[in-house]
């Protein structure tokens, strides 16, 4: 064996930087998987918020996203990866530890043959997604300063509970299907958005009646960030470059694809336009749908997910959010309520119909759930399909709970330090009174003329200094 990789080019061989147990193949693969994730978010996301607001929001709304990123990625190397992945401390998390020794992270994860690094910088691309996710019902309103505040806070106690009770040790971890984060990340997403909506209160009366996104085609170039990059949201997950990967990257775009075109076919039905952000929102549903299942669903089953993300999501948003005073008294910027945990609760629900017991086994060779209804039935397994629907159910409602409960009190905790929502003054200016900067210069080379006099002479306290009763 020894003289068989003597003779193998300089490289290809073993040696420290290669030990035997390393797949240079699947590291390789996973390594792309977690950069295309990330630029879902940077640029993906970034793009996306920046251009789908009203013009005074682009540059705040892009840059919580921005900010998110880099604030998580400290949060996860510190204590948040251990308290997802790490060594049990309650039975819904780990005990927090920082993950930046070379022994820790160069080392076999698991039984995968890529380095514990390598996983770690994938599964940050995740949680720093879900926080940004998140955003997206908060834009156009929230107190930069409060948010800065939220992204450690809610990364810490609430995406950790839900990676480390589905994909962890935690208790739910050999009962739910959840492939690459339907539960974990977009539902997890869409109910504390949501959540967070309530608390910090609705935009400026004016902005919420009228808040046409400033870039259209930008848009799309972020749209396309997020779908193209969802080849390594679900083809990174089963952490190798195998024929689950394969499946899942081809259900990804199948499903996505369908979700698009029939939201696009209700829009032109029902409002007689082709509505370019409907279609952008299709994208997002089918995308987020598919993750539970893409890899252990047949594309059969990718296809009809694909026409329930687009029919669904829509009639929630379209039809029962204008017509339910519920919805209407919380103001979700950009509906991620309905594009991530409605989408993310379809896709989970469905995952646990249609899930492939053979494909089950090939993702989870240690032993999981299943059989899927659909398989059950088929199979003469009734009850074990019915059993795992029943997870499913029950895998959401903790993951909700948990969300609301957890996203109030860190709303809760922000409110009683500094105000969660902007002032109204500052909510008629946007970016000038936020950062003091414009996305657009319309004139001249983007030289703003000095504010008048008055307000150079008249002292007044930055607000995000002031508590929410001060009235200076």
């Amino acid at each position: 064996m020894g003289e068989t990789y003597a003779s193998l080019p300089p490289g290809l061989g073993h040696d420290d930087a290669s030990p035997v147990w390393l797949n240079k193949g699947d590291n390789g693969w996973e390594l792309t998987a977690a950069t295309m994730v990330g630029l879902q978010s940077v640029p993906g996301l970034v793009i996306l918020y920046g251009s789908m607001v009203k013009k005074k929001w682009a540059v705040n709304s892009a840059f919580m996203a921005l900010y998110a990123f880099a604030s998580v990625l400290i949060c996860w190397v510190m204590w948040a990866y251990q308290m997802s992945f790490g060594a049990d401390m309650i039975p819904v998390l780990g005990k927090p530890d920082q993950v930046m020794i070379d022994g820790d992270l160069l080392v076999q994860y698991g039984h995968k043959y890529i380095p514990t690094a390598d996983y770690v910088f994938y599964q940050f691309a995740f949680a720093a997604i879900t926080v940004i996710l998140l955003a997206g019902s908060l834009l156009g309103r929230m107190n930069f300063y409060a948010w800065m505040l939220f992204v450690p806070l809610w990364i810490t106690l609430s995406y950790t509970v839900g990676a480390y009770t589905i994909w962890g040790a935690g208790f739910l971890r050999e009962y739910i299907i959840d492939y690459a984060g339907g539960y974990v990340i977009h539902l997890s997403s869409g109910v504390a958005g949501f959540t967070a909506a309530y608390w910090v209160g609705p935009r400026h009366s004016h902005d919420r009646q009228h808040f046409p996104p400033n870039n259209i085609i930008n848009m799309l170039g972020g749209a396309g960030f997020l779908w193209m990059g969802w080849t390594g949201f679900n083809g990174g997950s089963p952490l190798a470059a195998n024929t689950i990967t394969s499946l899942a990257v081809l259900n990804t775009h199948i499903c996505t694809a369908t979700s698009l075109l029939v939201w696009l076919s209700l829009d032109m039905v029902v409002y007689l336009k082709s509505s370019v952000i409907g279609a952008v929102q299709g994208m997002i549903t089918g995308l987020v749908c598919i993750t539970p299942g893409a890899g252990i669903v047949d594309t059969w089953a990718a296809v009809l997910m694909g026409i329930l993300s687009g029919s669904i999501p829509w009639f929630t948003m379209m039809v029962l959010h204008k017509k339910s005073s519920f919805f209407q008294r919380v103001d979700d910027t950009l509906g991620v309520f309905h594009t991530h945990a409605v989408a993310g609760l379809l896709g989970g629900i469905l995952s646990g119909l249609f899930a492939n017991p053979r494909l089950l086994e090939m993702f989870y060779p240690m032993g999981k759930q299943g059989p899927g209804f659909i398989y059950g039935i088929a199979n003469g397994k009734f009850r074990h399909g019915l059993r795992q629907m029943g997870f499913q159910f029950a895998g959401a409602l903790f993951i909700t709970v948990w969300n609301v409960i957890v996203t109030s009190l860190i709303c809760i905790l922000i409110s009683r330090m500094i105000q969660l929502r902007m002032e109204e003054d500052d909510l008629e200016i946007g970016d000038d009174a936020v950062h003091g900067e414009e996305a657009y210069a319309l004139w001249g080379d983007g030289e703003r003329h000095p504010p008048p006099l008055r307000f150079r002479m008249t002292p007044r306290m930055p607000s995000f200094c002031r508590r929410p009763d001060s009235k200076f």
